[in-house]
C-alpha cells in the first residue's frame, strides 16, 4: 500500500470513529448542542469533496451503516 493511501484510510477511519462516538453521545443526549454539532460537522466532511478524493467509499452508505450500529448499541 502506498504511504499517501495508507494516511488517506487513516484519516477516513479516524472519521468514523469520531462519528460513532459523536453519534451515541447525541443519541443519549439530543438536546446537547454540542453533539448536534459534532455530528454535522462529520456528516459535512464525509460527503465533502475532500472525502471523495480520499476514498471511493460511498459516504451516505457509510454514514447509514454507522447510524444503524450506534442506535442498535444504544439501545441494547
Amino acid at each position: 500500500m502506498e504511504p499517501y493511501q495508507a494516511l488517506a484510510n487513516a484519516i477516513v477511519e479516524l472519521a468514523v470513529k469520531d462519528y460513532k462516538k459523536a453519534l451515541k453521545q447525541h443519541f443519549r443526549f439530543p438536546n446537547n448542542k454540542d453533539y448536534a454539532n459534532e455530528v454535522a460537522s462529520l456528516e459535512r466532511f464525509f460527503r465533502s469533496g475532500w472525502y471523495g478524493m480520499l476514498t471511493d467509499l460511498d459516504s451516505e452508505y457509510l454514514m447509514t451503516s454507522v447510524r444503524r450500529m450506534v442506535r442498535e448499541e444504544v439501545a441494547a
